[in-house]
C-alpha cells in the first residue's frame, strides 16, 4: 500500500474531493424516497393537499439538482486524480526499465514490459477510478438506507439478515475464481504483444522466406489462447450479474409478500412499504456495486502484481556505493584480468574463460575469430553491459565497477552489430552522440563515416525522416550513420562490433583512415570477420571458443597462430574463387 500511496499523495485533494462529492449524491438518493412516502401516505389518509404536492415536487427537484452537482463534481475530481495517478505510474515504470541491464530485460521480455506499461496500467487506472466513485458511495448508501429502513419497520429488516450474507458469500466466491483467470488473461496479452511485435519488426525476413502462413498460424495459436482466457474470465462476470440481480429481486419479492398482509391489516401505510422497498433496492444495489468493484479488483490485483514485479526488480548492474562520481576515462587503457563470464549463471559452460589481455591507450586493436567465440561478449564487459562472474576489467587501471555508469558509458562509444536508428530526422539520430552538436560538427562526423554523400543526395538532406528502425535506409547506410553518431561522441574508447560488414572494402578503408585522423588518441577496438578490416591494427586478438588463442600483429600471427592462419587462408581462397 505504501508503494501505491506514492502516486496518490501529490494529488490527495482530488482523491478526497471526488469521494466527498459522491457522498452528496448519496444523501440525495437516500432522501428522495421520503418525498414519495409522505405523498402516498397523505393520499391514503385523505390529507393530501396541492401545497403538499408542490412542496414534495420542489423538494425532489432540488434534491435531484444537488445530486447532479455531486455526481459531476465526483466525476471531475476522480478523472483528475486517476489521470495524474496513471501518468506518474507509467513514468516510474519507464524509468525503472531504463535502469535494467540486458539480463533484466531478458527476464521479462520486451512484449511483456510493453503490456505492463500499457494494458496493466490501464487496468489499475480503471480500478482506481471506480474506487473513487464507489468507495464511499456504495457503503455510505448501504448504511444510510439500512438505517432509514430500520426506522420505518424494524421487523421487515430481518430479510436483510438472509440476503446480505448470501451476497457476501457470492462476492468471496467471485474473487477466488476470478483472480487466477484474470492473471492468466494478462499473461496471454503478453504473448500476443510479443508475437505481433516480433512479426512486424521482422516483416522483411518473413516475406523473404515466404513464411506468412507460418506466422499466421503462430498468431492464431496465441490469439486463441487470449480468446479462451478472456472468455474464461468474462464467464465470472456474466454469471455474477444475473445471480446478484436474482438475489436482489428475490429480496424485494420477499418484502412484498411479508409486507402486504401488514398493510391489509392496517398496521403499516402503503407509503412506508414503498419507501422500504426503495431503501431495500438501494441497500442491495450498493452491495451489487461493491461486488462489481471487488470483481474488477481481482483483475486490478493481477495487473498490480505484474507492475510491482517491474518496480521491485533491481538491476544487476548498477552504481556501487563506493563508485567515484568524479572518475572519468582519461586515456583509454584497457586490461582484462582472469575474466570468466556466463550468460546463465547456473551453467557450467562459460562464454569467456580466464581472459588476460592488456590494450594500450590510443592503440587500434582488431578482434577476430569464429562466430560465437565470445568477441562481442568480451567488449560488452568494458562499458558494463554485463559484469564478469570472475576476474575484473580495468580501464586506466581502475576497475570499471568503480566508475559511475553514466561517466563510464559517456566515455565509451559502441557501434553494435544491430544498427539501431530511431524515428526522427537523420540529424536527430546523429545528435544521440552529442546533443549540442552544431550542423558543422554533424556534417564533419558524417564525412568521416563516409555518410555525407548519400545524405546530401536526399531532397531534405539531414532533415530526412528516418522510419522506425531505419527501414527506409540500406544496411550500409544505417551502419555509416551509426558510426558517425559514435564519432560525434568523441569517445576515449571506441568499439566497433562488426559494424562495417555491410560496407564495401574501399569505403571501409576510408572509414579506418578517418579513425586514425579523428580519433588519434582514442583506443579503438574493431571486431570483424574480415581479415582486411583488422590486419593493419596495432594489435590483433584471435579468439577461439571463449579463449584468447593469440595476440600480435598480422605478420606475427600468420607465422605463429594456426587459427588466424586458417581464417586468412579461407578468405584468400574465397577471393581467388
Amino acid at each position: 500500500m505504501r508503494r501505491w500511496f506514492k502516486y496518490v499523495k501529490p494529488y490527495w485533494p482530488w482523491f478526497v474531493l471526488g469521494p466527498l462529492c459522491m457522498i452528496i449524491e448519496v444523501i440525495g438518493e437516500v432522501r428522495m424516497p421520503t418525498f414519495l412516502q409522505r405523498v402516498i401516505n397523505a393520499k391514503e389518509a385523505g390529507t393530501l393537499s396541492s401545497a403538499m404536492g408542490w412542496e414534495a415536487m420542489g423538494g425532489m427537484i432540488f434534491t435531484a439538482l444537488y445530486m447532479m452537482a455531486g455526481g459531476i463534481g465526483g466525476a471531475w475530481f476522480g478523472a483528475k486524480a486517476t489521470v495524474n495517478f496513471a501518468g506518474d505510474l507509467r513514468e516510474d515504470i519507464y524509468r525503472r526499465i531504463q535502469t535494467f541491464s540486458f539480463s533484466n530485460i531478458d527476464k521479462f521480455s520486451t512484449g511483456s514490459l510493453v503490456t505492463r506499461m500499457t494494458n496493466d496500467v490501464t487496468q489499475i487506472t480503471n480500478f482506481v477510478g471506480m474506487l473513487l466513485r464507489m468507495m464511499l458511495r456504495a457503503p455510505g448508501m448501504m448504511i444510510a438506507a439500512l438505517i432509514m429502513a430500520i426506522r420505518i419497520r424494524p421487523s421487515l429488516s430481518v430479510v436483510f439478515a438472509v440476503s446480505i450474507p448470501l451476497l457476501l458469500v457470492g462476492i468471496v466466491v467471485v474473487l477466488r475464481i476470478g483472480f487466477p483467470r484474470f492473471q492468466k488473461m494478462q499473461e496471454c496479452v503478453d504473448d500476443i504483444n510479443t508475437t505481433v511485435r516480433e512479426n512486424v519488426t521482422n516483416v522483411r525476413v518473413v516475406k523473404s522466406f515466404v513464411r506468412e502462413s507460418r506466422e499466421e498460424e503462430k498468431f492464431g495459436v496465441v490469439n486463441r489462447g487470449l480468446k479462451d482466457a478472456s472468455i474464461s474470465a468474462v464467464k465470472v462476470m456474466i454469471t455474477t450479474q444475473p445471480l446478484m440481480t436474482l438475489l436482489m429481486q428475490g429480496t424485494i419479492l420477499a418484502l412484498v409478500i411479508i409486507g402486504s398482509p401488514i398493510i391489509l391489516r392496517g398496521d403499516m401505510p402503503v407509503g412506508d412499504l414503498s419507501a422500504f422497498i426503495s431503501y431495500a433496492t438501494q441497500i442491495l444495489m450498493s452491495l451489487l456495486m461493491m461486488s462489481f468493484m471487488l470483481m474488477f479488483s481481482s483483475r486490478a490485483m493481477a495487473s498490480g502484481k505484474r507492475i510491482l514485479e517491474v518496480l521491485k526488480e533491481e538491476s544487476d548492474i548498477r552504481d556501487l556505493p563506493e563508485a567515484d562520481g568524479e572518475q572519468r576515462v582519461a586515456r583509454g587503457a584497457i586490461e582484462f584480468k582472469n575474466v570468466t563470464f556466463r550468460y546463465y549463471k547456473t551453467s557450467e559452460d562459460a562464454v569467456l574463460h580466464g581472459i588476460d589481455l592488456k590494450i594500450p591507450a590510443g592503440s587500434t586493436v582488431g578482434i577476430t575469430g569464429s562466430t560465437g567465440c565470445g568477441k562481442s561478449t568480451l567488449v560488452s564487459l568494458i562499458p558494463r553491459l554485463y559484469d564478469p562472474d570472475e576476474g575484473c576489467v580495468l580501464v586506466d587501471g581502475v576497475d570499471v565497477k568503480e566508475y559511475k555508469l553514466h561517466n563510464l558509458r559517456e566515455d565509451v562509444s559502441m557501434v553494435l552489430q544491430n544498427n539501431t536508428l530511431f524515428t526522427g530526422t537523420i540529424a536527430d539520430n546523429l545528435r544521440w552522440g552529442d546533443q549540442s552538436a552544431s550542423e558543422e560538427e554533424i556534417r564533419r562526423a558524417a564525412a568521416y563515416a563516409q555518410a555525407d554523400k548519400f545524405v546530401d543526395s536526399f531532397p531534405e538532406g539531414y532533415e530526412t525522416v528516418v522510419e522506425q528502425g531505419g527501414t527506409n535506409l540500406s544496411g550500409g547506410q544505417r551502419q555509416r550513420l551509426c558510426i558517425a553518431r559514435a564519432l560525434l561522441k568523441k569517445p576515449k574508447i571506441l568499439i566497433l562490433d562488426d559494424s562495417t560488414s555491410a560496407v564495401d572494402t574501399a569505403t571501409e578503408a576510408m572509414i579506418r583512415k578517418a579513425f586514425r585522423e579523428e580519433l588519434r588518441e582514442s583506443t579503438k577496438l574493431i571486431i570483424s570477420q574480415r581479415i582486411g578490416s583488422v590486419m593493419d591494427a596495432d594489435m590483433i586478438v584471435v579468439m577461439d571458443e571463449g579463449r584468447i588463442s593469440g595476440v600480435g600483429t598480422h605478420e606475427e600471427l600468420l607465422a605463429s597462430n594456426e587459427t588466424y592462419r586458417e581464417i586468412c587462408e579461407s578468405q584468400l581462397e574465397r577471393k581467388e574463387a
